[in-house]
């Protein structure tokens, strides 16, 4: 019997809602050895960790329900919450299952929470992951391929056993199927958003960060089964793509409250590791530079990785809100994100300049007031109805 949404969601929010980790913890706990590898935003090679016999484990901060206390004295108040949250879900025991921990490069913040960790736990194993900024295959691709190894080797250390070609091959093709699958949610969502709500969507994608690869292919296939037998009311919303969510994430009540206002999301940036690769990374050959080009030729256009050339900044955006027929862009950046605050402004002004509506605002991963922005969306799209 196939399951329904209301099901697949209802487990989804479950795990989202879960900020001691219980499911991860159970996946550890079923068989002796097992290692645990958290990560934070943007990017991280999720096939290095899996193929090395862990669970990679999305750490997205604590959201909106827990309280930062601790957090608050190792962080100044003028840098987002994230890793003020990141901490106290460390200090407060409801990471003490998690054996590594990886700080890809978003920020300075995400790169000194890196160093914070290695003294505040030391029995961890922790590793900062700097991606490329240089996309010559001979530069940064080496540089790149490099980086991998070593990120091959720590957990090679980590779990005392070789993470081989043909473990790592294995691994990249579950995930090139997850990434299949992903874009068919997103492709069908651009289709039929009345069908895929974003809060559903967003729920799902965070899922596959807290679950095997394998159990999250399972789901998505039964998602989208079931969202298109279902049949639910078709709204005169406008079509909205988000932007500017790639690091701390909104509170879910906030992609509510956006949907509420009269919105269709059919393009966005939340969770954004899941398909930060756009194409299958080669199954055969050296793995690890099978890797280290796909993320060189075949990866999204995010603040925190840089654009050579100052006429293609926006380009990818442009092109992925033509896909999805957005009718409109709402730039939704956390409060004090760097990355995002400054890449805003050339963003609007791409989208300015290929004639697409579009407004923003910031936020915190614990934002409670929703009706400004609630207001400020349906405004948004009650002028694109009127006047697109």
């Amino acid at each position: 019997m196939t399951a329904s949404t209301e099901a697949i969601i209802a487990h989804c929010q479950a795990l989202f809602d879960d900020l001691d980790f219980s499911a991860a913890r159970a996946w550890k706990a079923a068989e002796p050895g097992r290692k645990v590898v958290g990560f934070l935003p943007v990017y991280a090679p999720l096939e290095l960790i899996h193929a090395a016999g862990c669970l990679p484990l999305g750490i997205f901060g604590g959201g909106d329900r827990m309280e930062v206390i601790h957090g608050d004295a190792f962080y100044q108040s003028y840098i987002c919450r994230i890793p003020r949250s990141t901490v106290e879900l460390g200090l407060t025991g409801r990471l003490d299952f998690v054996d590594g921990m990886i700080f890809p490069f978003v920020c300075d913040v995400i790169r000194n929470l890196s160093g914070m960790w290695k003294i505040m736990f030391p029995d961890v194993w922790t590793k900062f992951f700097d991606t490329p900024q240089n996309f010559d295959p001979e530069v940064g691709g080496a540089y790149y391929a490099e980086e991998l190894q070593e990120m091959r080797e720590g957990l090679e250390r980590l779990t005392g056993r070789p993470v081989t070609d043909a473990a790592l091959r294995t691994s990249i093709a579950l995930y090139n199927e997850n990434r299949r699958l992903v874009r068919a949610v997103y492709d069908f969502r651009a289709e039929a958003p009345w069908k895929a709500p974003a809060s559903e969507v967003y729920l799902l994608m965070r899922a596959g960060l807290l679950m095997p690869v394998e159990e999250h292919n399972e789901m998505l296939a039964a998602w989208l089964a079931a969202a298109s037998a279902e049949d639910r009311p078709r709204r005169d919303n406008v079509r909205i793509a988000i932007y500017g969510s790639f690091c701390e994430q909104p509170p879910l009540n906030l992609i509510k409250s956006i949907e509420m206002a009269g919105c269709y999301v059919v393009e966005d940036d939340y969770a954004l590791v899941n398909r930060f690769l756009t194409e299958d990374v080669p199954a055969d050959g050296d793995p690890v530079q099978a890797l280290a080009l796909a993320y060189l030729t075949h990866s999204v256009e995010t603040s925190c990785k840089y654009v050579p050339r100052e006429e293609d900044k926006g380009r990818f955006h442009i092109a992925q809100i033509r896909k999805a027929r957005a009718e409109g862009v709402i730039y939704a950046s956390p409060s004090f994100c760097d990355p995002a605050l400054l890449d805003r402004p050339m963003i609007a002004h791409r989208l300015t300049e290929a004639g697409i509506p579009h407004i923003s605002f910031k936020y915190a991963e614990n934002s409670g007031q929703m009706q400004p922005i609630r207001e400020q969306a349906g405004t948004f799209a009650d002028s694109l109805k009127l006047w697109s």
